[in-house]
Order: C-alpha cells, then sequence, then structure tokens
C-alpha cells in the first residue's frame, strides 16, 4: 500500500512504485501508461494528442500503451473523451491483453487524471482488478527504477463488460441535482474555471449552477504528482459537504479530472459517486442550462 493511501477506506485503488516494481514479470499482471496532453488552440478549448511519444522515450518495463481518445472513446461523438459502448471498448482493451482476469496497473507520465479515467471507465464496466500508480511515471523515474524504450504488448484476451448504473451520467441527472440538497455536485477545475475569471474556457464561463469546487490539481503534490495524504483530501471534501450528501456527482472540462476526484472519494468509502461524462464541453454550450460565476 503507498504511504499517501492509508487512512482510506479503499486504499489499494492505489499502488506504490516499489510494489510495482517487484510486482513486475507476473504472470497475471498488465501495465498500461494511459498519457494523453491537451495543446492550447487559438478557437477550440484545446486539441487532444496521444502520448504514444511519451510512451516511446520511456515506460515502466513490459507497459503497453492505450490510446484514450483514440481508441477507448465514442468516435462519434461531437464531444471529446465520451463514454464508449460496452461492445468497443471490450474489444479494445480486450486487444491489449485486458481480460477479465487480469491484474491491472495503469499510469500516466503527466497527470493522474489520464489514469483514474481508465480506472472510472473499467469500474464502469464491472471491472475491478485495476489500480492507478501513485505519482505515476514521473515519480518511477524519478526513484530511478528501471525505463524501456521497447514497445511491449500482451496477448489479445477477453473482457466481459457488466456495466454499472449511475456511475457514468449525463446532463439530466446534474440538471436535476441543481437546488437538491441530497446531491453535492464538485467541479475538479481550477479555482478561476470555477469563479469564471480565468483559465480554459469550454463556451460560458464560469460553473454549474449550485456546485462547490475542489481542484483536482491541488490534491497531488507538485513535485511527485502522487495523491497528498488520505486525510488532508478527506478535510477538503468534508469542507464542501461532501460527507452529508446521499450522492456526489463530479464535473470537469470533460470528464477526465473529475474522475480522479470521483476515485478519491470512492477511496474514501463513498459508495453514491456519479461522473458527469461530457461536463463543461457539453454544460457550457447549451445556454438553457445554468451556470454561475463569481
Amino acid at each position: 500500500m503507498t504511504a499517501s493511501a492509508a487512512g482510506y477506506r479503499h486504499p489499494d485503488v492505489l499502488i506504490d512504485t516499489a510494489e510495482l516494481e517487484a510486482r513486475l514479470g507476473d504472470a497475471d499482471l498488465r501495465v498500461y501508461d494511459c498519457t494523453t496532453h491537451l495543446l492550447p488552440h487559438p478557437t477550440l478549448a484545446y486539441t487532444v494528442q496521444s502520448g504514444r511519444a511519451d510512451y516511446d522515450r520511456g515506460h515502466v518495463p513490459g507497459a503497453d500503451f492505450l490510446d484514450l481518445q483514440g481508441e477507448l472513446s465514442d468516435s462519434d461523438s461531437q464531444y471529446r473523451f465520451t463514454f464508449p459502448d460496452a461492445d468497443r471498448f471490450a474489444e479494445a482493451v480486450g486487444r491489449h491483453g485486458l481480460g477479465d482476469d487480469a491484474s491491472v496497473v495503469l499510469y500516466s507520465t503527466t497527470s493522474p487524471q489520464w489514469a483514474t479515467r481508465v480506472w472510472w471507465m473499467l469500474r464502469a464496466f464491472g471491472f475491478d482488478r485495476a489500480r492507478v500508480l501513485d505519482g505515476g511515471f514521473t515519480k518511477w523515474a524519478r526513484e530511478g527504477r528501471a525505463v524501456s524504450t521497447e514497445p511491449a504488448s500482451y496477448a489479445p484476451a477477453t473482457f466481459t463488460p457488466r456495466p454499472r448504473e449511475g456511475l457514468i451520467v449525463g446532463r439530466d441527472e446534474v440538471l436535476a441535482a441543481v437546488g437538491n440538497g441530497g446531491v453535492c455536485t464538485v467541479n475538479a477545475l481550477a479555482r478561476e474555471q470555477h469563479a469564471g475569471t480565468g483559465g480554459r474556457a469550454y463556451g460560458r464561463v464560469g460553473r454549474i449552477a449550485g456546485s462547490v469546487n475542489v481542484p483536482t490539481a491541488e490534491l497531488l503534490d507538485p513535485e511527485t504528482t502522487a495523491f497528498l495524504p488520505a486525510g488532508q483530501i478527506a478535510a477538503r471534501f468534508a469542507d464542501i459537504g461532501a460527507d452529508s450528501a446521499g450522492r456526489v456527482l463530479t464535473y470537469c472540462g470533460g470528464g477526465i479530472a473529475a474522475s480522479a476526484t470521483a476515485m478519491l472519494l470512492v477511496m474514501l468509502g463513498h459508495e453514491n459517486v456519479g461522473l458527469y461524462d461530457n461536463s463543461m464541453s457539453e454544460w457550457s454550450r447549451d445556454e438553457t442550462l445554468p451556470m454561475e460565476t463569481g
């Protein structure tokens, strides 16, 4: 168990670099680099770049690469990173050797949000044998652990999706939660984006009406990219009322940073958490949906 995971009700969602290093070579282990980059664009909120080049420059030995936008998202959606249908997802991960009996570790070379997004997708499809590498490749490399530039792959496997209700939610549930004291809607974007005073805009500036703010970036150690200790994170969620809510919904720009929020809430013991899939990429473009600034 990673040191920063101590104090969670479900700490084994995270795996420490030392434990992963000790397990490399296990027959059932499947390690995946999930890195993606969001690049500035003059007219769009961002453009998406696969992190394959990062993987080619160096990765955990034996790790394969998963292209979140190119392979694991709905290519017919007008939004980036939209949750795919079960068959598409199962075919994609199965092609990369992620089968029903695999023990999976996910990581990114940048923010852990790319790994947590895939973790949340796997959970939504009924798979509970995935863990996120705490600190990702940043911490792994800083510690001087082995790095490979050799591409790796696993034999194709069968992934059986067993979709769970309520983990991926749409705008209708989020809209119904506005003004509902039993639901806590959490914005994982930066403080200036929440206030509507700066940062990347996805359309109208500001936040979903009634939502509260816990920026994902503030829950990480800036040097190692590992999550802060559980007590500090729990206090942040307690401060915004998540502990007294019957249901918690998380959102961000496109359902990526909010997946880290959702995962941490589950680790803390929150059992009724949903992720707004297209988040502000959808909400801010629809003038009928209520927003706030300030």
